[in-house]
C-alpha cells in the first residue's frame, strides 16, 4: 500500500566547529574548510500525499518566508522525478534562522529524503546528493547524515569520527544576512588550508584531556580544537551582539565561538554523560534565544532514502 503521509520527521541542526576561508573562486564563491557536527537541536516535519500534484507549505511555528528551501526542494524533486504526485508540507520551526546552524538546509534535506519515500521514488542517497548540492551547499550534508570534513563551497565532503559532545549554543536577537559578511573588507580569504588529520589529532588530544581532567573541561579553551571562524570579525562588526554573546559563553564556559555565517555561538561544555556546566532561559538578553545540545553521531533518518 502506498504511503498517506509521514510525520515527526526530524531536521537537525548543524554547528561548524570551525570555519576557515581558504580562497576565492573566478566566479565569487569562497572556498572553505570546516567540520560540521549534528546537534539535537531541530525542527520536526510532517508529509502528507496529495493525489493533485499541488505543493502547499503550513506553518506550525514562526512564519517562513512565502517561498522557501523546502517548497524549492519539493519542486526540484518533483521536476526532476516526473512525479504526479503532491504534498502538504507541516513545519514545527525551532532552529532559529539567520543563525548559522543550517536549519533551512536541513528542512530541505528532511524534504528530498521524506518525499523520495512517501512518493515511492526509491532514488538512491548518491541521487539525492546531487539534487541537494544545486539547492544550497550545506543541503548535502544533512543527506548524507554524518559528521564530515567539509571543503570546497561546501559540497565536498568526508565523513569523520568525533567523540560525543555537550554544546551551549545562544544566538542573539539579531539575525545576520550571509552576503554581509562575506563582502565585508575584515574577512580574510588566505587561510592557510588546514588538514583532516591534524585536526583529528587535536580533538583526540583535548578528548583525552576531558576524560582525564573531568570537570575541569569547563575552563578549557577551545584553541585546543583546531582553527578558528574566520567570519567572525566582520560578523561582530556588523553585529555587537555576537561579540556579547561570545563573551557571555567564554565567562560561562571557558570558550565561545561562532558558527557558521549567522549569528549564533556556541561553547564546548563537556563530553560524558552530563555537561560540566549549564544555561538556562532567563539568564541572557530578552529576545536571545538558547539551548544546552548534544552533538549527534548520525542524522535521525541516516536509514533513509527508499
Amino acid at each position: 500500500m502506498p504511503l498517506a503521509a509521514l510525520y515527526d520527521l526530524p531536521a537537525p541542526a548543524k554547528l561548524n566547529l570551525f570555519l576557515h576561508v581558504v580562497g576565492r573562486r573566478a566566479d565569487g564563491y569562497h572556498l572553505l574548510q570546516s567540520v560540521f557536527t549534528l546537534i539535537d537541536w531541530a525542527d520536526t516535519l510532517h508529509l502528507e500525499r496529495r493525489q493533485d500534484g499541488q505543493l502547499r507549505r503550513h506553518d506550525l511555528g514562526p512564519a517562513l518566508p512565502q517561498d522557501d528551501l523546502c517548497l524549492k526542494a519539493a519542486r526540484a524533486l518533483q521536476a526532476e522525478s516526473g512525479c504526479a504526485l503532491g504534498a502538504d508540507i507541516s513545519i514545527d520551526k525551532q532552529v532559529p534562522w539567520g543563525a548559522g546552524l543550517g536549519g533551512g538546509s536541513s528542512d530541505a534535506a528532511t524534504v528530498l529524503m521524506g518525499l523520495n519515500r512517501l512518493w515511492g521514488l526509491h532514488w538512491p542517497r548518491e541521487r539525492l546528493l546531487e539534487l541537494g548540492a544545486r539547492l544550497g551547499a550545506d543541503v548535502p550534508f544533512f543527506i548524507g547524515g554524518r559528521t564530515a570534513w567539509v571543503e570546497g563551497i561546501g559540497e565536498r565532503l568526508a565523513p569523520i569520527e568525533l567523540s560525543p559532545q555537550h554544546y551551549a549554543v545562544l544566538k542573539p536577537a539579531t539575525s545576520i544576512a550571509t552576503a554581509a559578511i562575506f563582502s565585508s573588507p575584515l574577512l580574510t580569504r588566505d587561510t592557510d588550508p588546514a588538514i583532516v588529520t591534524g585536526f583529528l589529532a587535536d580533538a583526540s588530544a583535548l578528548a583525552l584531556s576531558e576524560a582525564s581532567e573531568g570537570r575541569q573541561i569547563g575552563r578549557q579553551t577551545l584553541a585546543g580544537f583546531s582553527g578558528r571562524n574566520d567570519l567572525q570579525r566582520a560578523a561582530e562588526a556588523t553585529c555587537p551582539e555576537v561579540a556579547q554573546a561570545g563573551r557571555w559563553l567564554q565567562a560561562r564556559f571557558g570558550n565561545s565561538r561562532m558558527t557558521g555565517s549567522g549569528s549564533a555561538v556556541f561553547a564546548r561544555a563537556g563530553a560524558g554523560e552530563r555537561p560540566v556546566a549549564t544555561m538556562h532561559e532567563g539568564e541572557w538578553p530578552e529576545g536571545w534565544v538558547g539551548r544546552m545540545c548534544r552533538s549527534l553521531d548520525t542524522h535521525p533518518l541516516v536509514g533513509w532514502p527508499g
